[in-house]
């Protein structure tokens, strides 16, 4: 099975472009790679019921109802760039750099950058 690609990351500020919470901003908590979905704080929240467990002794969790975020699929959402959001792409940048022993070697390091400015992000 290939691996799959999801490029927004853990932090990016992302929008939300379809579904019921549509037009909403917030920050990326997790990011759910091989179900493609990411995780957003503020957005997409559910209740969950939950039992009280008894696990002996005091350590018992309490019951009642949580709210919390639910995952959503990565393509309802854009990262934010400045005042509107952006597509990411990528862009490969020649560094020189430095071995153990003195000498230094080029190589090249991948950058995100936003498809509407082109600067890196």
């Amino acid at each position: 099975m290939p691996k799959k690609f999801v490029k927004i990351k853990k932090g990016d500020t992302v929008k939300v472009i379809s579904g019921k919470d549509k037009g909403a901003e917030g920050k990326v908590i997790q990011v759910l790679r091989e179900e493609q979905r990411v995780i957003v704080e503020g957005v997409n929240r559910v209740k969950r019921h939950t039992k009280v467990v008894q696990t002996g002794g005091r350590a018992g969790n309490t019951g009642g109802i949580i709210t919390a975020e639910a995952p959503i699929h990565v393509s309802n959402v854009m990262l934010v760039d400045g005042d509107g959001v952006t597509r990411v792409g990528y862009r490969r940048d020649e560094v020189t750099k430095r071995r153990p022993d003195g000498s230094t070697y080029t190589a090249h390091r991948s950058v995100r950058i936003s498809r509407k400015t082109g600067k890196e992000i």
